[in-house]
């Protein structure tokens, strides 16, 4: 028997920047995912069961001709896996799905370690996303990077523009406090402009010689198309704000901290517009509230979660202050984990 656990993450600047080469600042929070894999040798199927969902799932190894639409990346990662044998996997998750906060991740890599996978950060991250790619979902390394790499009570850096993926951990000050509230808009990115985005961001970058995450605002001026310039400036000073951050965080500047939390918002709703009402308008609701030093909503975007950095104390730390949403107070936790037997 083989348990893996893995948190879910949110991010503290730096969304949109990884697949452009630039710089991100994620931080994995303590709701989890838990798959228990219990081999049964001779087998060649997986059962997996999901608190998530009313039905099991079977999953063949080798190549899968069918599998119901919502059991198609479990599907891709036992492909993608290989395990010697099947058997059964145990899900259990307190991670929200659709919410931004990295759902999707903390469920591949816990179950690619609970089906043996070793626990190496990029390796993770590069069979996640392969997975994610062979249903229709291109996403970035963020996530999973974040997921298995994170230290309790930190940050972590990720420089997107380097070969190896650069990492380091940023401590939090201990008097940070976050809540994260859910907008209720649920968002699927496969179903929603992240491509779009992702191909703007690609002509962009072909049109001025190199990735956005290398750029600085002077190389806007070879980009034509308005469209294509509010793009790129959203990454150049994401990624811009990560380094800022960074250095706040190390001064304790927690006001400065979410002030750049805030423009960071602005940008990917005026710049990158892949906000949408409902969190903006919750966004502005917590930038409201005593004791939010600042607000942003977490991830993809087009729904799901805002982020926000409060003061010990404030009234939004509360979940019940966000009634009927959903809202969980977090904290910064540490990566994924494995063993050998229950716990």
């Amino acid at each position: 028997m083989r348990i893996a656990q893995a948190p879910g993450r949110v991010t503290l600047i730096g969304d949109h920047t990884d697949y452009n080469g630039g710089l991100s600042l994620p931080m994995a929070i303590d709701l989890t995912t838990r798959a228990t894999f219990t081999p049964e040798p001779g087998s060649f199927l997986i059962g997996l069961s999901s608190d998530q969902y009313p039905e099991p799932w079977e999953i063949p190894l080798g190549p899968v001709a069918h599998v119901p639409p919502q059991a198609r990346l479990a599907a891709a990662l036992v492909t993608r896996a290989a395990p010697p044998s099947g058997g059964r996997v145990e899900v259990t998750s307190s991670v929200p799905v659709g919410a931004g906060v990295s759902s999707s991740a903390a469920f591949s890599v816990a179950l690619l370690l609970a089906l043996g996978q070793p626990l190496d950060a990029t390796n993770l991250a590069k069979v996640n996303q392969a997975a994610e790619g062979d249903v229709g979902s291109h996403v970035g390394l963020l996530d999973p990077l974040a997921i298995v790499d994170a230290q309790a009570g930190h940050a972590l850096f990720i420089d997107f523009g380097t070969a190896d993926l650069e990492r380091h951990q940023v401590a939090i000050p201990p008097e940070a406090a976050f809540i994260v509230v859910h907008s209720e808009a649920t968002r699927e990115l496969n179903t929603s402009a992240y491509a779009t985005r992702r191909a703007e961001c690609e002509r962009a970058a072909h049109e001025v010689g190199r990735p956005l995450g290398q750029c600085e605002l002077g190389d806007l001026s070879v980009l034509a198309d308005p469209i294509l310039r509010r793009r790129a400036r959203h990454v150049i000073t994401e990624c811009a704000r990560v380094r800022l951050v960074e250095a706040l965080l190390e001064r304790g500047n927690l006001v400065g901290v979410g002030a750049a939390m805030s423009e960071g918002h602005r940008s990917l709703a005026e710049d990158y517009r892949v906000s949408i009402a409902e969190v903006d308008d919750l966004v502005a609701s917590l930038q409201g509230m005593p004791g939010v030093l600042g607000a942003r909503m977490s991830g993809g975007g087009f729904g799901g979660c805002v982020i926000a950095l409060c003061e010990d104390g404030s009234p939004a730390l509360d979940p019940d202050a966000h009634a009927p949403r959903r809202a969980w107070r977090v904290s910064p936790a540490g990566g994924a984990v494995v063993s050998g037997s229950s716990v």
